[in-house]
């Protein structure tokens, strides 16, 4: 992966926005203040970006799916009875992890009714505090199946509180929300040395950095010095991330971490980097990453974790909560860095893992999925939580598996969507994920608020238009600049402003177009998709095209289930299992990567790729088709895809033409092939 360190490239460009950082305050939007070091990209207030077209339509199926509705559909934890608003219920995360998804949605869309719903929350929050400074569920509850009520006190899930309460000020900008962060970190700094991170459960000790960057934020606002000290004392009290992943071998270790706290934790180093900026955190990172993918990686951006950490075969389980925890992890070490290989990896889990995990309805999820996934059906696989799930971890529905992603899956999109487009600190506005969109920041010296519109079928297309817009300034130049992300998986990329193509910039940087913009001025990014194969399990491959992996199209026969009154109260009312007569056990033939074009076939439906959904086998609006072989002896094994044959090897059966799709529109698959000759 090609990576262009951006974030030192840009000290060295303009060292004058080392500027007075007393407030942090930079073009209106909040940077890191002394001494903490500067951010090369800013996040907007929750509501600058709104989302369009397919992407409007995946919020909008959220805001009418479980998002909009997990009071009803799992009232024994999201109802009144739930700790976080008062009752003797759940005390734990998962009240918690809903509101974290529901209150981004519901104000990027603006929208009254789910507005309502978080309102509650908020001032059941708020209302908890005491005069120590602590706040949230005080009183440890008899077991209750269904409902964690027994661990009050842990510091863990009041870090996902503070996430909430962050994303509430983005919006509201409500005061109160100062003093009950500044009251809660003069309480933590107080009682974490006698009562450290891991006193209650282990959790708050792999997913501190959730924490830690809560301390940053009410810094950069208040300036507060004892927030500094915290932010020390929480580094030391968390799980040494740098040691695991620059002096220890536990990537390569099954089990040797849980798959979510890896997902959440990464990004801990590089938070911490803000207040001590020694090159090793963020080599850590990187080795820790390039070794996930090396020991574990999955080609959908994701790695084999069905609870603990289990290697790369792509039968092993993925869990939905650490796609959602990745992305979020990413995306706040992309503010910090600038770094083009954390943006390509947000998208590759956004557009391949994701929409494949939950239904097109955002009604039911997958607890695990299978980067090679031939049956969808309730049965014990080979997972580390085969003994407590009753063979249900891959079925679609509700708490099938384990009721935390039911709870936490919320995040995925609405984050995503927040993140497309960031402030600078060059005063200017960059868009570092792609999806269609708009947003209204200002630029310059904060005097100018300009509007962008971002008309694209990306990712299942290539060309990306922006329009630029100064609705009361419509005569003005404004001088300011523009940064575009060119991926790293993207060869003579080109770009253009008004027509007149600019300097070719290569793939993995940040192109900065710094000009006076006008009213109607248009930029247009085209980002030339190649099919290429990269290596995995046994040598397999996996296809890509752009930003999207691709897996074998598969007939889909949904069932809908009902559990038994036995099985209700764990699992839920429901589920789908999924099968297919469609054969799977193909090899794609040997090839030389000179002739890879002529052995790949892409084939673009212009009319599914304009869809407001494509997400799905029916609607999926690109097929690449490719020579293969079926393998005889790659048999069905405990109802997945037996052992992978290692390529090269001889495929029996004759020379068929097998058509693939994007991995996101599908829910049965082969994702990595072997090379037959």
């Amino acid at each position: 992966m090609k990576t262009r360190y951006f974030l030192f490239s840009l000290w060295i460009a303009i060292p004058s926005i080392a500027f007075s950082q007393k407030t942090g305050i930079r073009n209106s939007y909040l940077n890191n203040r002394l001494p903490l070091m500067e951010k090369p990209y800013i996040e907007l207030p929750i509501g600058s970006i709104k989302p369009k077209g397919w992407l409007l339509e995946m919020l909008e199926r959220q805001k009418n799916g479980a998002t909009g509705k997990m009071d009803e559909l799992y009232p024994q934890v999201m109802g009144n009875r739930n700790g976080w608003l008062g009752g003797d219920g759940d005390q734990w995360e998962r009240g918690p992890y809903w509101i974290d998804g529901l209150l981004p949605l519901a104000y990027i869309l603006n929208d009254q009714q789910l507005k309502d719903k978080v309102q509650p929350w908020i001032e059941s929050i708020l209302g908890s505090q005491r005069k120590d400074g602590n706040f949230g569920p005080a009183k440890d509850y008899p077991d209750e199946t269904g409902i964690q009520r027994d661990n009050a006190a842990d510091w863990w899930p009041r870090m996902v509180v503070l996430k909430i309460m962050q994303q509430y000020y983005s919006a509201t900008k409500d005061r109160r929300v100062i003093n009950f962060f500044s009251s809660y970190f003069k309480y933590q700094l107080k009682e974490l040395p006698g009562k450290p991170l891991d006193n209650w459960t282990f959790w708050a000790k792999y997913r501190a950095a959730d924490n830690l960057q809560a301390v940053y934020w009410l810094y950069n606002i208040t300036g507060e010095k004892f927030l500094l000290d915290l932010g020390h004392l929480l580094h030391q009290q968390s799980y040494d991330f740098v040691n695991m992943f620059l002096q220890s071998n536990k990537l390569s270790q099954f089990n040797s971490i849980h798959c979510v706290n890896l997902a959440q934790g990464l990004k801990e180093p590089l938070i911490y980097y803000q207040q001590n900026p020694d090159s090793m955190y963020y080599q850590a990172v990187k080795t820790g990453l390039a070794d996930i993918r090396k020991y574990n990686g999955l080609p959908q951006g994701m790695f084999g974790g069905d609870e603990g950490l289990h290697g790369n075969n792509p039968t092993q389980g993925s869990e939905l909560c650490s796609a959602v925890e990745l992305m979020y992890s990413l995306e706040k070490m992309l503010e910090i860095t600038g770094d083009v290989g954390f943006a390509d990896h947000i998208e590759r889990i956004a557009f391949n893992a994701l929409p494949s995990q939950v239904s097109d309805d955002f009604m039911d999820k997958q607890y695990f999925q299978q980067a090679n996934q031939v049956a969808v059906t309730r049965h014990t696989r080979n997972f580390y939580e085969d003994a407590h799930h009753e063979g249900t971890d891959v079925c679609y529905g509700t708490l099938s598996g384990y009721p935390c992603c039911f709870s936490n899956m919320h995040q995925g999109w609405p984050k995503f969507t927040q993140n497309l487009w960031y402030a600078t600190a060059d005063k200017g506005i960059a868009a570092l994920l792609f999806s269609p969109s708009e947003v209204v920041a200002t630029v310059g010296d904060g005097k100018y608020a300009v509007h962008i519109t971002e008309e694209t079928y990306y990712p299942v297309d290539d060309l990306i238009k922006f329009s630029v817009n100064f609705p009361d300034e419509k005569n003005r130049e404004v001088e300011f600049p523009f940064h575009v992300r060119i991926p790293s998986w993207t060869n003579q990329p080109i770009l253009s402003v008004n027509g007149k193509q600019i300097e070719v910039h290569k793939s993995g940087d940040i192109a900065v177009i710094n000009r006076k913009w006008k009213s109607g001025d248009r930029v247009e990014l085209k980002l030339p998709m190649e099919v290429e194969t990269s290596r995995w399990f046994e040598n397999s491959i996996a296809v890509e095209r752009g930003p999207l992996v691709y897996g074998l199209e598969m007939e889909e026969n949904w069932v809908k289930k009902e559990f038994t009154n036995n099985d209700k109260p764990q699992f839920g009312d429901h589920y789908y299992e999924v099968t297919s007569p469609t054969k799977w056990n193909y090899g794609i033939l040997e090839f030389k990567k000179e002739n890879i074009n002529e052995h790949f076939e892409v084939i673009i439906d212009t009319n599914k790729q304009k869809s407001k959904f494509f997400w799905n086998k029916e609607y999926a609006p690109i097929k690449i088709r490719t020579k293969a072989k079926e393998i005889l002896s790659w048999n069905l094994y405990n109802e997945m895809a037996g052992p992978l044959p290692f390529s090269v090897s001889k495929g029996a059966g004759n020379v068929e033409e097998i058509s693939l799709i994007p991995y996101g529109c599908t829910t049965l698959r082969i994702s990595e092939f072997p090379l037959v000759r």
